[in-house]
């Protein structure tokens, strides 16, 4: 059955039959005109390579031809995509822009309305001119339409795309060839890089990426997502470290944790944040009282007791080393405070000083490690950092 559209056309067209076989006899002149005024109104398409220019042509001239075939045989169905554009939406979207490919259509259109008086006579004109503008409305709605396509073909290669790359640095892939995954996502940062992990909001989540998106980038300059079953990863670069940077972005996972890897100043480093994010995600249920947006490093106590190494390897070298290669007393007076429930004066007593000497030691533990042992979470950091860091000893020993 006619649509409603292609019988008012028809009804349009059947008072200029005249003028329609005029249009049709005109096609070779009209095109002719068409393309001169492309190359004189639109700066753009005198800068476009050859090959591009002769594309464009192409869809213009099949435009102004399908014109006239559609006037003929109003209700010819899906003409528009199937023989105006014909293969050439992909590198008719490579080559120009929506708006550039409406400017387009708009000056085709309007060759082709300046020669109405031309091609009809003064009853004719205005059915004419009425063809002419349902036309130009169904080829700006179908260049609309193809540009949505090929919208949504990138999107979808690009999330293939960002896949690969956070898939490249869980494994931990070569700088090179990281880079160049970075690259091919549009990635521009060169430094500040870290990973941002949790669970995902539901089944909404891999619907909400664009929400995803805007609330990275009020935490960094670049940013790549990837949605692994009910764990999300964020890969942020040109990190903004102020305070509450990533709050928007937290609000966008589920789950009870979103752990933040530290931030590192090398591709070759975008590993290490990625582990570390990950393993505190998994050791994060072992401190009830954990803050819901917590970095990696304040997990270091949970995840050194699952077994991270690199966990270990961090309280040894920034928590331990520190204390015991500055002053033996302080290791002893910091392992007897923590040992004997945290009491100074229990501690003070144990090793036959004032308090006051106790609060001192400890406070040089402050300084040198930046975990004050009057705290008690820093307290439990601290003392796993002596219990892995005597273990080592205690191998490296021959």
């Amino acid at each position: 059955m006619p649509s409603q559209r292609s019988l008012r056309l028809a009804a349009t067209v059947s008072q200029a039959p005249v003028a329609v076989e005029r249009l049709k006899a005109q096609v070779g002149q009209l095109s002719t005109l068409a393309l001169n005024a492309l190359d004189q109104q639109l700066p753009w398409y005198r800068s476009l390579l050859p090959d591009q220019r002769s594309a464009l042509g192409l869809v213009a001239q099949r435009g102004i031809t399908h014109f006239v075939q559609w006037c003929q045989d109003p209700d010819t169905p899906a003409w528009v995509l199937a023989d105006v554009f014909g293969s050439a939406p992909s590198e008719l979207s490579r080559a120009i822009s929506l708006q550039r490919a409406l400017q387009l259509i708009r000056t085709v259109v309007g060759v082709v309305e300046d020669e109405v008086p031309e091609l009809a006579e003064a009853s004719e004109q205005p059915a004419l001119r009425e063809a002419v503008l349902l036309y130009s409305r169904e080829i700006a709605f179908a260049a609309a339409d193809v540009y949505a396509r090929a919208a949504e073909r990138r999107g979808a290669w690009d999330s293939r795309l960002e896949a690969l790359v956070v898939d490249a640095v869980l494994r931990g892939e070569g700088a090179d060839a990281l880079r160049s995954r970075l690259s091919a996502v549009g990635w521009r940062s060169v430094d500040s890089f870290c990973v941002v992990v949790g669970r995902t909001a539901g089944e909404s989540t891999a619907n909400n990426v664009a929400d995803i998106r805007r609330a990275a980038m009020r935490a960094g300059k670049d940013a790549v997502i990837g949605i692994q079953g009910e764990r999300l990863l964020v890969l942020l670069g040109g990190v903004n470290e102020t305070d509450g940077a990533f709050e928007p972005l937290a609000d966008q996972f589920g789950g009870e944790y979103v752990v933040i890897g530290p931030v590192v100043d090398t591709v070759e480093d975008f590993h290490n944040s990625a582990r570390q994010a990950l393993a505190g995600l998994a050791a994060a249920p072992a401190w009830p009282d954990a803050p819901r947006v917590i970095r990696a490093e304040d997990l270091w106590p949970e995840r050194a007791l699952a077994g991270d190494q690199l966990a270990i390897a961090e309280l040894i070298e920034r928590v331990y080393e520190p204390i015991a290669e500055s002053d033996a007393v302080l290791a002893q007076t910091l392992s007897t405070y923590v040992a004997g429930g945290r009491s100074l004066e229990g501690t003070a007593r144990e090793l036959y000083v004032h308090a006051n000497t106790v609060r001192y030691r400890l406070r040089r533990v402050t300084e040198l490690t930046g975990w004050d042992p009057l705290l008690p979470r820093d307290a439990l950091v601290l003392h796993v950092a002596l219990i892995v860091g005597r273990i080592h000893d205690s191998e490296a020993t021959p």
